[in-house]
């Protein structure tokens, strides 16, 4: 562990710049906004801490290539993490006090003598973080006091995973800290989820912690969520010739709990007519079968978001095989698919309590109008708001970004480049 002027000092040298490539894309234009990026974070530190000694931590966003909504009902999913993250400067202290300052937010303080949820923390990040601390504790794991700043390229609100990107920094900070680095990624994302969905206040499934905190391409399947079975994927997108980009259609989520909640209780309800939890429990048959009384015990869009989950559940599956093999024609087909049951079955591409807002909506039309068949896109993440994910040549990208800014404004349109790392220490 160094002193923040040390490490400051490596930066500005350079002494980075092979980890920030590695980290954030190997041309000067991707990494050397990033020694300036650090070293700003530093000085808010030192200016605010001291010259202490530190760590430097990262946490990626994801994108989720297949599989929505499938997480939280042990369905499977495609995911990968995105050169976009959420980084900390963070050094321990004794007082069993953390204080963590996030770039354009007030300072969160909190002290660890008491692990409980709290109603008044509900929907706050000082609420992530005690989820945190107090997931790392029941898994025997060690806490301390820290005091840190952070700052955030993963848009919140997004759909790129903000919050997870947090959570999963909050236990490496942990991890690194107090615990050597033993906690594995599976557990730091799990932690992540525990605290989403104990103390924040939103039932998230495990997908958004568990990419953010492996790296990669990863398939994942949840059947047993105890221990989901990870696979990497081994595939190099830059040589395909196309580009992914994320399209930030603007919305918010931040009042969208009741939406998100919603899709998890309808198909739950559609499973528990068999007697079952989880839609993965159930028979797919079967519930083709008895639609009709379960439109009239659930309702039809619980029966139609259940049709999504099983469709897609396997499209995560064939997504991942196809990458494997190389057929990136087949990857493409197979998103569009992903992407119609989405905005058909699922319904989430905008929220019914606002439905003059479809930004989501207005997004997708405008890009099959300008793709005309060629590439894909989907609706991105959790939905209702936020961005939309297109894989398109590369190049088409410059007319489509000038033409897709031109109706949601500049700069909102990236490319995006896959991280092979999860959480870590930038060293």
């Amino acid at each position: 562990m160094l002193k923040t002027k040390k490490i400051l000092e490596i930066i500005r040298a350079g002494g980075l710049d092979t980890t920030f490539a590695f980290l954030y894309g190997s041309s000067e234009r991707d990494f050397l906004p990033q020694r300036e990026r650090y070293q700003t974070l530093l000085e808010e530190f030192m200016h605010r801490y001291g010259d202490r000694d530190a760590i430097l931590v990262s946490a990626p966003g994801r994108v989720e290539i297949g599989g929505n909504h499938t997480d939280h009902q042990h369905g499977c999913v495609l995911a990968a993490a995105i050169q976009l993250d959420v980084i900390a400067v963070v050094s321990p202290n004794a007082d069993l006090t953390i204080r963590l300052k996030s770039r354009g937010f007030s300072e969160d303080r909190l002290t660890l003598d008491s692990l409980d949820p709290r109603k008044n923390e509900k929907n706050t990040s000082i609420a992530l973080i005690r989820g945190v601390a107090a997931g790392i504790k029941d898994l025997g794991g060690h806490i301390g006091g820290f005091d840190a700043c952070t700052t955030s390229d993963v848009l919140k609100g997004s759909g790129i995973s903000s919050s997870a990107a947090f959570e999963v920094l909050v236990a490496a900070i942990f991890n690194q800290l107090y615990n050597d680095g033993i906690i594995s990624h599976t557990d730091e994302a799990k932690i992540g989820q525990f605290a989403e969905n104990v103390y924040f206040g939103k039932p998230s499934g495990l997908m958004d912690q568990m990419a953010s905190a492996t790296g990669g391409f990863v398939g994942i399947d949840f059947k047993d969520p105890k221990n989901p079975v990870i696979t990497p994927i081994e595939f190099d997108f830059s040589k395909t010739g196309y580009t992914l980009c994320i399209v930030d259609t603007g919305g918010s989520h931040a009042d969208l709990t009741n939406e998100y909640a919603a899709i998890r209780q309808e198909m739950c309800a559609v499973a528990a007519c068999f007697g079952k939890d989880y839609l993965r429990e159930v028979d797919e048959e079967q519930f083709i079968a008895d639609i009709p009384a379960i439109r009239k015990q659930c309702g039809d869009r619980a029966v139609l978001r259940a049709l999504h989950f099983f469709a897609d559940t396997k499209r995560a599956e064939e997504e991942k095989e196809a990458l494997q093999k190389g057929d990136f024609e087949a990857f493409l087909r197979l998103v569009n698919e992903s992407g119609r049951s989405s905005f058909m079955y699922n319904q989430n591409a905008y929220a019914i309590s606002d439905p003059a807002f479809q930004g989501i909506s207005v997004g997708l039309a405008l890009t099959e109008r300008f793709l005309n068949g060629i590439g894909a896109c989907r609706l991105q993440g959790g939905g209702f708001g936020g961005t939309i994910q297109v894989f398109l040549p590369t190049g088409m990208l410059a007319d489509y970004k000038r033409e897709i800014e031109k109706i949601f404004g500049e700069g909102s349109c990236k490319a995006m480049r896959i991280r092979s790392d999860g959480s870590r220490t930038v060293e």
